[in-house]
């Protein structure tokens, strides 16, 4: 698989960080969900992993605690979109049947990564500096070292913008922050203080591998997720069923308002919030719908669920790699659940059928993880 040329990235990445925003106001384009991806189009850092390991589905001979953790016995159930809300990765509805697992009741918060941080020395992608003499390897020869202020830690940040944009391009609201981390999740004048019941963000896929496999558990299976997160409903479109999010009481964190301009905060939030802020589904499990993004274990390939119509998938683990037609030198793995910024109008990322895909080696503000275990 072919990769954009990293110092291109970087490059592009940093210097978009650096534009000024344009005075003049920009007409937002008319977007279909089709269109509207939270994560397409965004600055890029290196995207060097490619589908050759998947370490999240490894098993450790760590003894597993399974508290704050629920039980989701096995069974089957129909995966996928049936309605015609769904975008061209959620079809067609497959049939899939998985063996029980262990699920975290919650998205893993700070406290819980500071601990394996605490115990591990860990560093996250987003705080290591990227290194020149790896990165030349992947360049063409006499490809000229960049400037040293642009091989610095760094990780996408939100930008709420003063003014309507396309919503096809979410470069529009997201830009490389140099100092932000899963400490600092807005930059470096920002911190976690008083936030360790929150989900911990700015953290690669890599990263939430890594945090699995210290705690003897894993990444969940795209199939897994969505398993757990319709905790039984049939054809429902979010955790709870079928009422719109907006309806009735808050029931999960997520963006009310015109996005990304005006968040009205009708949920009594603006950014993340603290896991349990929201009842559970009916499986126990927090936060499903919104809040933030999940890694999964899955590579993205936009036509998967076409490879498994028809028959009965057995604990299905993704395609062996990663295409994404928009985007199709940079691999992504999916991400589930919906955030904060997940608006009706917009991604409506909080259907339990909806994904989302990011670069492996990319942090971002609104995306964390929660873990599983077999046994």
């Amino acid at each position: 698989m072919s990769h954009k040329p990293l110092y291109f990235i970087l490059l592009l990445s940093f210097a978009a960080c650096q534009q000024e925003k344009p005075q003049s106001m920009v007409a937002a384009e008319h977007t279909s969900l089709e269109d509207a991806s939270c994560h397409s189009n965004m600055p890029q850092r290196f995207a060097t992993l490619t589908g050759a390991a998947d370490d999240s589905l490894l098993t450790t001979n760590k003894a597993v605690s399974h508290e704050n953790m629920v039980w989701i016995e096995g069974g089957s159930f129909g995966m996928g979109a049936t309605d015609a809300e769904g975008r061209r990765d959620e079809y067609p509805a497959h049939k899939v049947k998985l063996d029980g697992f262990w699920m975290d009741a919650t998205e893993v918060t700070n406290a819980q990564f500071a601990a394996f941080v605490t115990a591990t020395g860990y560093t996250t992608v987003a705080e290591r500096k990227p290194d020149w003499e790896e990165l030349k390897k992947q360049l063409p020869p006499g490809m000229p070292k960049p400037a040293d202020e642009l091989l610095v830690a760094a990780s996408l940040t939100f930008s709420q913008p003063n003014h309507p944009v396309p919503l096809n391009d979410a470069s529009q609201w997201w830009s490389w922050t140099p100092g932000a981390s899963w400490r600092h999740p807005q930059g470096p004048q920002s911190d976690i203080k008083g936030k360790e019941n929150f989900p911990v963000t700015q953290v690669a896929w890599e990263d939430a591998a890594a945090y699995a496999s210290w705690a003897g558990k894993r990444l969940p299976t795209e199939a897994e997720w969505e398993y757990a997160a319709r905790a039984g409903l049939k054809d429902k479109r979010y955790p709870w069923g079928d009422e719109d999010v907006e309806a009735g009481k808050p029931k999960a964190n997520t963006w009310q308002g015109s996005f990304p301009v005006l968040d009205e905060r009708w949920d009594g939030f603006s950014g993340a919030s603290p896991v349990k802020s929201f009842n559970p589904n009916a499986y126990g499990l927090y936060d499903m719908a919104g809040n933030v993004w999940e890694w999964v274990a899955d590579w993205y390939t936009e036509d998967y669920y076409q490879t498994l119509a028809g028959k009965v998938s057995e604990n299905p683990r993704g395609p062996a790699e990663s295409f994404d037609p928009q985007e199709p030198t940079v691999p992504k793995k999916v991400t589930r659940g919906g955030s904060f910024m997940c608006n009706a109008s917009y991604c409506k990322g909080y259907r339990v059928t909806s994904k989302m895909k990011s670069s492996p080696d990319t942090g971002l503000e609104n995306t964390g993880f929660r873990c599983v275990a077999s046994n």
